[in-house]
């Protein structure tokens, strides 16, 4: 099978994008050198390219690295035949025809001199610098010899530890790729699925994350054309039997026009064929295609604002489609996209899909990082103190990766993390308790979030207020998400809100994740992080409970004081305090008549309170008599663990209190809760006692009862 065969190469040049001539550059690289003063016959290709981006670039440092990369390959040849120059100059010239800047060329030039030939590391930083030799170097194979296996992940696991640097690295092996996929067909087959399948689940998604979607979607087409021949044929049957379908999209792109000319909106409308992998997707979704299904109309504008006065030109002279409305430019995506989307309802019922976007945010588009040139122009001349790159395009998905790479020592274990890692096409955006942005895959859990923000901090972790409410760690959140997230403490005087911590710094050490996080964790730092702890934990979390404790005194029903005396303006009335609100001095309270000559006494703010007086029930003036006893009801929430009861009871009884009753409901995720009827000796002493109850670890929330109560 030719190269070209494995290519959909019609599509290709369809749109627009020049192919080189291998054999014309293998023949110029057989010439020897040119003279001084002039280029190379077999860059000027890619010299032209690259002046189209950069008018004023200096050739002369490509031209020297032609000539050293020229000479070390002489004598090495490709599969195909062709001298092996013939590699990075095609790598070289895609790059060119998406903007890339000189250092990244001479660097694409270079990047298997120091692989495959006599050709050092130091060679290349003496004669071309420490920026471009940092690029061959991050895109250099480690030897099989020495890793063996490991060989292939190690070498992606150092590529992207070399991006977190500098974006440039991941751009060179992109475009590596592609030049070998489209020259795969003189491999063996099983060799071709091989190289298929890492392109499939590594290179493609690495494509669309860094936004390089030119290379990405012609990666994939490549890819679909050798793991998929039955279904590529059959899109490739479905496209050319519907050679004019582009006809059905020329009318609205005219329409297109003439709406905007009369708006006096200048903008160059264009009609984008979807490529083979888009058809055969759009296919599967909507079964029979009509002719507007075979590509989109693409609108390009100066500026930002022009593209919203397209918009509302579009929905004002034609029928949107509202669903397929979607807004790019406000909420730009993860990989740096920016555009408009919508559909308009074109004649007889077809619809089009329209993208609008500015120049700049289509260059940006279709070649992603690589658009943004060099990422580091305060540093070509000097590294920082630190010796550290700091590239402020690093994308927050790339950060994530790079540090839950160095908990993965295993290759096996990095592999196939980062396949499950890349395979999460979506990013949701999530804040903390404090406002602080955090990006996760979508999908993701509390559980994400809290080793994503705490690392392995996050064991102690115990659940958690997603907007404002109690969610159980499995909660997937959405994008928008404010999480707030608990932990346990180990001591009363712990920092961070009663009972629960705002940072897990006090965390009780026997705490630790339980097995069933695993299902809840999509990340691979979370799913890394918790196994590493099972495994080190094989019998689980130690009770924190074991501590040692305060002693309680013991009290006896004798000692125990009365209850509150409460006092009513109603002679020879028996007076009880109401069971739902728990009335307690100096809570302001009122007083309603039931039946029996009895008085229930309420607090003020007691919900009965409006049911009596819609119901016509008289208030009786009610008030507290001399004795400092009382009776409360509180209700303790909280995440179940082992000895949760006894530490509760333990706590109750060391600040004094006498049980009357307890109740504990069933958990239901994961959450228990208990309610105390307590008597105390005074009722100054409600709030230490609610305070010291929040303590407690699993204790999230203790408050007054408010049961409904009988009107009676």
């Amino acid at each position: 099978m030719s190269a070209e065969a494995v290519n959909p190469g019609a599509h290709s040049r369809r749109r627009g994008r020049p192919r080189i001539d291998l054999r014309r550059l293998g023949r110029a690289a057989l010439l020897g050198t040119p003279g001084r003063d002039r280029l190379p016959d077999a860059i000027a290709h890619m010299a032209d390219a690259h002046r189209a981006h950069h008018p004023d670039a200096d050739l002369a440092t490509l031209r020297k690295a032609y000539l050293l990369a020229e000479s070390s390959h002489r004598g090495q040849f490709r599969k195909s035949g062709e001298p092996y120059i013939t590699h990075p100059l095609a790598v070289t010239l895609i790059l060119a025809e998406l903007g890339a800047e000189t250092t990244t060329l001479t660097a694409s030039l270079l990047h298997d001199t120091v692989e495959d030939t006599e050709v050092t590391l130091d060679q290349v930083t003496r004669e071309f610098g420490a920026e471009v030799a940092y690029l061959v170097d991050g895109v250099t194979k480690l030897e099989k010899v020495d890793y063996g296996a490991a060989a292939e992940p190690e070498t992606f696991r150092k590529m992207l530890v070399a991006t977190g640097n500098d974006v440039r690295v991941m751009s060179i092996k992109l475009a590596d790729r592609l030049h070998n996929m489209r020259t795969l067909g003189v491999m063996r087959p099983e060799k071709q699925a091989r190289i298929a399948r890492v392109t499939r689940e590594v290179l493609i998604p690495l494509a669309e994350r860094l936004g390089v979607q030119a290379i990405k979607t012609e990666l994939e087409d490549l890819v679909f054309t050798i793991l998929h021949p039955a279904e590529y044929e059959r899109t490739r049957r479905l496209i050319a039997e519907n050679s004019s379908a582009g006809a059905a999209l020329d009318a609205i792109a005219e329409r297109v026009r003439a709406v905007l000319r009369e708006a006096g909106i200048a903008a160059e409308v264009l009609i984008r064929p979807r490529h083979f992998v888009s058809v055969h997707r759009v296919s599967i979704k909507r079964g029979d295609l009509r002719g507007t299904d075979f590509g989109r109309l693409l609108v390009l504008v100066g500026e930002d604002a022009d593209c919203y006065a397209v918009l509302g030109e579009l929905h004002t002279c034609f029928t949107p489609v509202i669903s397929e409305f979607k807004d790019f430019i406000a909420a730009p995506k993860f990989n740096l996209y920016q555009s408009l989307h919508t559909a308009v309802a074109g004649p007889e019922g077809s619809v089009a899909e329209v993208l609008i976007r500015t120049h700049q945010m289509h260059r940006v588009a279709e070649a992603g990082v690589i658009a943004l040139g060099n990422p580091h122009p305060a540093l070509e001349s000097a590294e920082p103190a630190d010796g550290e790159r700091a590239d402020p395009t690093r994308p927050g998905w790339l950060s994530r990766l790079l540090e839950w790479q160095q908990s993965t020592p295993d290759s096996d274990t990095f592999w196939s993390s980062l396949r499950a890692d890349l395979a999460q096409d979506r990013e949701i955006t999530v804040f903390g308790a404090d406002g602080r942005a955090l990006g996760l895959p979508a999908g993701a859990s509390c559980v994400d979030a809290a080793y994503a923000q705490y690392g392995e901090h996050a064991h102690a972790c115990i659940g958690a207020r997603v907007n404002g409410r109690l969610a159980t760690l499995g909660t997937v959140l959405g994008d928008g998400d404010t999480v707030h997230l608990l932990f346990a403490q180990d001591a009363p005087d712990a920092a961070g809100a009663p009972g629960v911590q705002d940072t897990p710094e006090a965390r009780d050490a026997g705490w630790g994740p339980a097995p069933d996080w695993l299902e809840h964790a999509r990340t691979p730092a979370a799913r890394i992080a918790i196994t590493t702890w099972l495994e080190s934990h094989p019998h689980g979390a130690e009770d924190p409970a074991t501590a040692p404790r305060r002693t309680a005194p013991v009290t006896t029903e004798a000692d125990r004081p009365a209850v509150a005396n409460a006092v009513v303006d109603l002679p020879d009335a028996t007076v009880r305090l109401a069971g739902c609100c728990t009335p307690v001095p100096p809570d302001p309270v009122i007083g309603f008549a039931v039946r029996g000559g009895v008085v229930t006494v309420h607090r003020e703010m007691c919900s009965a309170v409006a049911r009596m007086a819609t119901l016509d029930r008289q208030p009786i003036t009610a008030r507290w008599g001399e004795a400092a006893g009382c009776r409360v009801t509180l209700v303790a929430e909280s995440f179940g663990r082992p000895r949760l009861l006894a530490d509760l009871t333990e706590v109750i009884a060391v600040e004094g209190a006498a049980i009357v009753s307890a109740t504990v409901e069933p958990p239901s995720e994961q959450r228990v809760r208990h309610t105390y009827t307590l008597a105390l000796p005074d009722a100054a002493g409600l709030p230490a006692l609610m305070r010291a109850m929040r303590q407690v670890p699993g204790v999230y929330d203790v408050s007054r009862s408010q049961h409904p109560a009988a009107t009676g």
